[in-house]
């Protein structure tokens, strides 16, 4: 195409961003010139994308923590709307965030703009119901799991299994002497990598509880050291007064270090999410916990279909990695299973043979697997105008 394209594109949070950069940086190889703006992080924007609003001001997680700022969602979306009929880009891909991107989707595809949705909505998982809104709104689905794509295949929903970026960037075997060296710390000695998420919300409610269990690791561990990647300054900057009643503990907080800071660890308490795959791939024992406002957790649960929610689990059909959910979420439980993640080599080399497979079934080229679907649908709908 000797035109100039240009690609509209929404990511939430910072698992987003990293898919989206990832993509931005395969567009660019074969389209130089072209636009891709929309909604995205600093990873994103650092590809030359152009964001239209702070991708912050869509992450937020919860049945009952989006009615808070529904008024603010729908504004932006709207807005949204209004600028892509206006200009028309030659292709809309909505980066996870379902709920938010489904309606603008469907949307676009009604004013014959052509929609990609990259990351499956886990149907599969819960809300069975949102397939029929899926085909309504999506010319092409691009999922990140191998399983995904045969359930969207199985109910009529054009799909491609692209894998996952990370799997491809991430060595097969990190280096976490190099790594511990890149960050400037000591080789030798304990360290653990605490990751209480990139919301606002899940740091406020995990980041106190993830320190708690740190003092009690302490005890058992006195010269272990924690590192703490933050997704943004803000995150950092909600972290570091917790900080200061922590005094008594060895932290490291950095923002966007979160691979070396995986990579450096001896183990790693991670907030459920995306987070958790990256862990996986670097071959790193885990013990995954989530905290949410107690009536959308009582919802959800209800919901919910499958046994696990860590992505670990999910890939490898069975319990790898302990969850710690919700009340089950304190310092005490937290502690009991970090103490295995930290001190159980048995254990230790049996998640990296978990992780080694699940690396090899992800490692796809995803990237350039989700830039060869985006172009297949480009120009769908030139013929109807």
């Amino acid at each position: 195409m000797s035109r100039t394209l240009s690609f509209a594109l929404v990511a939430g949070e910072a698992s987003g961003d990293i898919l989206g950069a990832a993509l931005i940086r395969e567009i660019k190889a074969h389209h130089p010139d072209a636009r891709c703006y929309g909604i995205g992080g600093p990873l994103m924007i650092a590809e030359g994308f152009e964001s239209l609003f702070p991708m912050e001001r869509l992450s937020v997680m919860g049945l009952v923590e989006v009615l808070g700022r529904l008024k603010e969602l729908l504004g932006i979306r709207k807005q949204l709307k209004e600028t892509f009929v206006s200009e028309k880009p030659d292709v809309f891909i909505g980066i996870d965030a379902p709920d938010f991107n489904l309606p603008l989707e469907k949307f676009l595809k009604s004013n014959q703009i052509p929609t990609v949705h990259y990351v499956s909505p886990q149907v599969w998982a819960w809300r069975e119901g949102r397939l029929k809104k899926i085909r309504r709104s999506v010319d092409h689905m691009l999922a990140l799991l191998p399983f995904e794509a045969d359930y969207y295949q199985g109910h009529g929903v054009p799909v491609t299994f692209v894998g996952h970026p990370l799997a491809d960037q991430v060595a097969w075997e990190p280096d976490p002497l190099e790594a511990r060296r890149t960050l400037g710390i000591e080789e030798e000695g304990a360290v653990v990598a605490l990751l209480p998420g990139s919301r606002k919300a899940e740091v406020a409610r995990l980041g106190d509880l993830f320190l708690k269990t740190a003092r009690l690791l302490k005890k058992d561990h006195p010269d272990i050291r924690f590192l703490i990647p933050c997704a943004s300054e803000k995150r950092k900057l909600q972290l570091l007064p917790m900080l200061e009643s922590f005094s008594d503990l060895d932290v490291t907080v950095a923002v966007g270090k979160a691979s070396q800071m995986m990579a450096a660890a001896n183990a790693i308490l991670i907030a459920s999410g995306t987070a958790t795959l990256e862990a996986a791939l670097h071959k790193r024992p885990m013990v995954i916990s989530y905290r949410m406002a107690s009536l959308s957790f009582t919802i959800l649960s209800r919901l919910v279909k499958v046994e696990h929610v860590g992505l670990p689990n999910l890939l490898a059909s069975k319990p790898c990695v302990p969850e710690l959910l919700q009340d089950d979420a304190t310092p005490e439980k937290l502690y009991e299973a970090m103490t295995q993640a930290l001190d159980d080599q048995v254990w230790r080399n049996h998640l990296v043979q978990e992780f080694t497979e699940i690396h090899k079934t992800l490692k796809r080229d995803a990237s350039a697997l989700a830039y060869q679907a985006v172009m297949s649908v480009v120009g769908k709908y030139d013929a109807t105008e």
